[in-house]
């Protein structure tokens, strides 16, 4: 038998379920495939960073499976209804018997995958889906009542149970298979519509060894202190493994195992005891709560909010501020240094997200929908889980989100949580004149060194926003 592996956001050959799964049922070798959709991708936003990034990861798993004698072939089409004719094609000239692939759970990338298992049950070719983006499977989660959770803290409770009970481990790579006798193909280097000169390799290196070593550094020397410091964007205080995650680089099962390790077990579910540890795993844990809601909320891919009554909202429509949002030029210093460091890097610290978040949606009364696609433009982990699961968050719409009346103060999160203003004067060079904490309120110094300033003065009252947001909120009620 001859299998097919359909590789998506899974790039690895380490913990990879459906790798494993292909080769299992394999005794005449393994071929692997990955179907390149641009026009799909510029619907879905998908950064131009975040394609770049993908391409490397592809030129690492060919060479990884190279040396398994798995070869990688490159297909494309124009969007997800092409890739059945793509598969089809590839399993009658490579007389492929099993295809096998990890599931994912969006709505559109859900159709497409049972597009595909229809097409193979036609022509006689056997399909094999494995489950590995989360760590327990949807649904494997439930209330008393059979329900689906809403709320994340007694979501985490049962999770570490079932966990507990039930957890999957992680699984080593396969071993070398027999030869095919296929050459495998070339990755590109660009995708037509993206922009491959936005990469940022210097910062975000491909493969899996480089997320492996990425994730032991973090291990060694940073978890112990994760609770104290994962919101001091000044520090470089977290995994940044989200991009990796995010395609697949490395599996949440591993990091999960790492982080147990380093918390000496599974945390107690009753306990209230924090560590870095712990908390890290708590992370893990509301990215599995984020698409155990997509699959029980098909709506959430589909633009639309969780509670039904924020729809009514009467959200403003002014482009230029929306813009100097975007462009990092709003006078609230902690803002634009986050939404530059978005534009520079392709990744925004977790703090500043809901900095940057709460600010458009609250006091700019910004629709959430705008900012959400914003993100996902520039993110090099553009995910749409965590990414709707954020926005929702901070903007009130969305399921366990911030109460309404929750409005982070920009200028209090910024001498909180850079509180010597070194993040802020490394992305606004117009302030780096300005020492300690004051860099956060330069309209409060002499009006003279401010004229020299060249930065802009706030676009809104913090004050007066804030209040105009609670109010649209009770105008709901």
């Amino acid at each position: 038998m001859k299998s097919l592996v359909w590789f998506r956001s899974d790039l690895r050959t380490d913990d990879n379920p459906a790798l494993r799964e292909a080769c299992s049922v394999s005794d005449d070798g393994v071929i692997a495939v990955f179907v390149v959709c641009p026009e799909q991708w510029k619907r879905h936003d998908w950064a131009d960073i975040r394609v770049a990034f993908l391409l490397r990861n592809l030129r690492a798993l060919s060479d990884a499976l190279s040396g398994l004698n798995i070869p990688l072939l490159i297909r494309e089409c124009r969007d997800f209804g092409g890739v059945p004719d793509v598969l089809e094609r590839v399993i009658r000239e490579h007389a492929i018997d099993c295809l096998c692939f990890n599931r994912e759970y969006e709505v559109n990338e859900t159709g497409r995958d049972d597009s595909v298992a229809s097409r193979c049950r036609e022509i006689g070719c056997r399909v094999r889906v494995s489950d590995d983006q989360c760590i327990l499977t949807p649904g494997a989660v439930k209330t008393q009542q059979d329900g689906w959770y809403t709320v994340f803290t007694p979501f985490k409770k049962q999770w570490l149970g079932v966990y507990r009970e039930d957890g999957v481990k992680s699984v080593a790579p396969p071993r070398k298979q027999a030869d095919p006798g296929v050459a495998r193909d070339d990755v590109p280097h660009s995708v037509l519509g993206f922009d491959a000169a936005l990469d940022r390799a210097d910062l975000w290196p491909a493969g899996e060894d480089a997320a492996r070593k990425r994730l032991e550094q973090f291990v060694e020397s940073k978890i112990a202190r994760y609770d104290e410091l994962r919101d001091r964007p000044d520090i470089n205080g977290t995994s940044t493994l989200s991009p990796y995650l995010a395609h697949g680089v490395i599996s949440a099962r591993v990091c999960l195992e790492f982080a147990i390790e380093a918390h000496g077990g599974l945390p107690d579910p009753k306990s209230k005891e924090k560590s870095g540890a712990s908390v890290w795993i708590s992370e893990l844990i509301w990215r599995e709560f984020y698409r155990h809601l997509l699959v029980a909320f098909p709506r959430l891919c589909k633009h639309q909010p969780f509670q039904l009554e924020t729809r009514r909202i009467r959200w403003r429509d002014s482009d230029e501020d929306f813009a100097a949002w975007c462009e990092g030029r709003t006078g609230i210093p902690i803002v634009d240094a986050a939404m530059r460091q978005l534009a520079r890097t392709g990744w925004m610290h977790n703090r500043l997200r809901m900095i940057a978040a709460m600010f458009l949606t609250k006091n700019l009364l910004i629709d959430w929908r705008r900012g959400e696609r914003h993100f996902m433009r520039h993110l090099v982990d553009g995910d749409l889980a965590s990414n709707n699961g954020g926005w929702q968050w901070s903007a009130s719409t969305g399921t366990d989100a911030a109460p309404y009346f929750r409005i982070f103060n920009p200028v209090s999160q910024g001498k909180r949580f850079d509180p010597e203003g070194r993040f802020v004067r490394a992305l606004v060079p117009e302030l780096g004149g300005i020492e300690g904490d004051a860099v956060h309120e330069p309209w409060a110094i002499p009006s003279l060194l401010c004229g020299e300033l060249r930065y802009p003065d706030p676009i809104c009252d913090l004050g007066e926003t804030r209040q105009r947001a609670i109010d649209a909120f009770k105008a709901l009620k």
